[in-house]
């Protein structure tokens, strides 16, 4: 079936939704600009979303056979509008949203990370189910066909070019939603945090993946069944061989390179429905969500190219420390840490999760607000896989109104340490662990660390001596000349703080 030109105004509201969808972009990249590109954001989306309904209202079709040039070709006629698929469609964006607005009412900031892969798992299954409704029927998708009689029943040959589409749409979707499933179940706790090794995992995966890519490669001179659903079954293993090797302290590169799988589905899916208002979008989440994948890996030392093949973690458990009860350690009280904080000349603050499971950055802000009337100089040192997402520490900081000029990223805060008075960690862990510059058996090792460990003072906030980061190592920092250990609940802890 030939393609159906594009109508100038249908190519014009997409232009200005993909234009939208640059400056919601753009807008993201700052705390201070988010507010206006989430704006950008919800009118390309609405933009394109209202475009493609009012192009696309489902008429009942009438097919029928034409020969042309001594081959049966299939011809789509027209009907009337079918009211009930209307209807549905209506309905199926009515529950989505319901659901969406109850989730984002709902959802502690804590729980974020997981929401987000979550949502990639979405996007990657809706690609998934785009792809397999166009493979059984290929017509309804406007995708180019050639019927063939065949035992006397005309069967669709879908274009050479359309198969590959379908084939790298459906395989991309399916590792985004199998990786984004194991991805949230890590995050939420449903799976331990350190990484799962299967013995020759490396060859396994260079095998699935060559794999997947010869059976696409088939697929285009052999559209049989087998074919297309052999390469979904392995794309979904894939995507759950490449995310469990991964340990807990990398997961935050993890959601940021699922969220550019998830752009590349969809992109690939706008190729096959030839939406370009699908191919910008997706286009737009890939590239950004890779480069954003790329900056996290340099900061911490890891490889790009190992995040794309996954399964790299650590390569076995790690060394890590001694139990606490084994080593020395200092404890301190609320009016301690007050006192310290109160004569230093630069305190600067070190948010982690445990910031955020307590919800504590309400407080923290306060604290802040009061060291600053007491004349002391209040910066935010904020590691860039703080947390369990990218900029998840921003966003936390963002909530309590933290001025965004005392928030600062490790490459423009580390060389601070050695003159502050005090560096006061709240819940971070594995990011100011100094095993990652010296232990080679440690998940973290080569990850580059804030150095709060050269502070006059390191006040360090944490429940118990028993718990560990998310990458399953202790910290040497407890147990330093320098730091006192404050054990306690973090918003309890500095609420006593403040008062004190």
């Amino acid at each position: 079936m030939d393609h159906v030109a594009v109508n100038p105004w249908v190519g014009l509201a997409y232009l200005i939704a993909g234009v939208c969808f640059i400056l919601a972009l753009r807008g993201l990249s700052s705390p201070a600009s988010s507010q206006k590109g989430n704006r950008y954001g919800i009118i390309g989306m609405t933009i394109a979303v209202v475009t493609t309904l009012v192009t696309h209202v489902p008429i009942t079709l009438n097919e029928s056979y034409v020969a042309v040039a001594g081959r049966t070709v299939s011809a789509i006629i027209p009907g009337d509008i079918d009211w009930i698929s209307v209807v549905e469609i209506l309905a199926a964006i009515g529950i989505g949203a319901a659901i969406g607005i109850t989730t984002a009412r709902k959802i502690a900031m804590t729980d974020m990370p997981q929401l987000v892969a979550g949502f990639h798992s979405l996007v990657g299954l809706a690609a998934v189910l785009v792809g397999c409704a166009a493979y059984l029927n290929p017509e309804a998708f406007g995708i180019a066909t050639l019927m063939v009689p065949m035992i006397g029943q005309p069967v669709a040959i879908i274009a050479p070019v359309s198969r590959i589409e379908l084939g790298l749409g459906v395989a991309i979707g399916a590792i985004t939603f199998s990786g984004s499933v194991i991805a949230f179940l890590k995050l939420n706790g449903n799976m331990g945090g350190k990484p799962i090794m299967l013995p020759g995992r490396h060859v396994i995966n260079l095998a699935v993946l060559a794999g997947i890519l010869g059976l696409i490669a088939y697929f285009t001179q052999d559209q049989d069944a087998w074919v297309f659903w052999t390469i979904l079954g392995l794309s979904f293993v894939i995507g759950f061989l490449l995310i469990i090797p991964i340990g807990g302290a990398d997961m935050p590169v993890v959601v940021s390179m699922l969220n550019s799988y998830s752009g590349w589905a969809a992109a690939a899916m706008g190729f096959t429905l030839h939406n370009s208002a699908m191919i910008i979008t997706g286009a737009l989440v890939g590239s950004s969500g890779a480069i954003l994948s790329y900056i996290m890996c340099r900061a911490m030392n890891r490889s790009f190219i190992s995040v794309i093949a996954g399964g790299f973690g650590a390569e076995s458990g790690g060394g890590g420390a001694a139990a606490a009860t084994d080593r020395p350690w200092k404890r301190g009280s609320a009016e301690d840490a007050a006192f310290l904080m109160s004569q230093a000349e630069q305190v600067v603050i070190v948010p982690g999760y445990g910031m955020a499971v307590a919800q504590a950055q309400h407080v923290l802000r306060e604290m802040g607000d009061k060291l600053k009337a007491e004349g002391v100089r209040v910066k935010y040192a904020i590691h860039p896989v703080a947390g369990r997402m990218p900029g998840h520490m921003n966003v936390l900081l963002a909530e309590a109104n933290v001025p965004y000029d005392e928030v600062f990223e490790l490459e423009d805060i580390n060389s601070e340490f050695a003159q502050t008075d005090v560096a006061f960690v709240i819940g971070a862990n594995d990011v100011t662990n100094p095993a990652a510059k010296t232990d080679k058996t440690s998940p973290i090792y080569g990850m580059p660390i804030l150095d709060v460990e050269k502070a006059k003072t390191v006040l360090f906030i944490k429940r118990s001596m028993g718990g560990v980061g998310y990458a399953g190592v202790d910290n040497d920092v407890f147990y330093m000349d320098n730091t006192m250990m404050l054990l306690a609940d973090a918003k309890k802890m500095v609420e006593d703080i403040v008062k004190a």
